[in-house]
């Protein structure tokens, strides 16, 4: 998967592209996952944020690679929470989390100069 960039929101779109996913699997993934809730603006426009991106990557891990059902997944992401370090675990390492976290706070530096 690519590297999610530093940025605030991401369109439907961008989602898409950084996790695999279509976007009507998306729409469809908010209406079964409570936990997914892009912000919605003009025309319904969906802003989706940075940890919501991971709750997907997560989400897709679960139902692709480890093989859940929509609601084995759902159960799965409520007795751990849909945490980060829970994620990490899964396909994600701890070393391209912390390269995600340097290279925000790259961008949160360079934004205040």
């Amino acid at each position: 998967m690519p590297p999610i960039p530093a940025k605030r929101y991401f369109t439907i779109g961008e989602v898409s592209e950084l996790c695999g996913v279509k976007p009507h699997v998306l729409r469809y993934w908010e209406q079964e996952f409570t936990q997914l809730k892009p912000v919605k603006r003009r025309g319904n426009r969906r802003y989706y944020q940075h940890h919501e991106v991971l709750l997907v990557r997560r989400i897709r891990a679960l139902l692709y690679e480890q093989g859940f059902t929509i609601s084995g997944a759902r159960n799965q992401l409520a007795s751990h929470g849909g945490e980060v370090a829970e994620f990490a675990g899964e396909g994600v390492s701890l070393q391209e989390i912390r390269h995600e976290l340097e290279d925000l706070l790259v961008w949160l530096e360079s934004d205040q100069n």
